[in-house]
């Protein structure tokens, strides 16, 4: 029997659609239960502090679910004001933090728990003489994530 360039062809398109309905029909791996040992997380080392990212994936109900444990160093701010369009909470852990909320500066500590709303101007900087550490959880809800 001899293949044939007609055959080659057929093979090759055959072969395209395949994979092309795979991926069409693929979908995201979202995050199922988990946990998240402290321990287990890598620390990498900022200018500012140090981060930890525990987990950045899409769930069930949302196009993208973070955690993020941040330290920062005395008189270190996280990043300059900004906003983004998605909403975020940070959990003081440890030290004193000043965070920029509906426009004023307000010292909290452990503990305390910010809401920043969505596309206002936030940030947070450590406010006293030890690292401030503090866990953010931030999510996407469907579409409203850039692409």
């Amino acid at each position: 029997m001899m293949i044939t360039k007609r055959d080659m062809i057929v093979a090759g398109l055959a072969a395209c659609l395949t994979m092309t309905g795979m991926i069409a029909g693929s979908k995201v791996a979202v995050m199922d239960s988990a946990i998240f040992s402290w321990d287990d997380i890598p620390v990498k080392t900022t200018k500012t502090g140090a981060v930890r990212t525990f987990f950045r994936s899409q769930t069930a109900t949302l196009d993208e679910l973070e955690c993020h444990v941040t330290t920062l160093n005395p008189g270190q701010e996280s990043h300059p004001p900004h906003k983004h369009p998605e909403e975020e909470i940070l959990i003081i852990k440890e030290g004193m933090a000043e965070a920029l909320v509906n426009g004023q500066m307000q010292k909290v500590g452990p503990g305390s728990v910010i809401f920043q709303a969505a596309n206002q101007m936030h940030s947070i900087r450590n406010a006293g003489n030890v690292p401030t550490t503090y866990h953010v959880f931030s999510w996407h809800s469907p579409g409203t994530m850039k692409k």
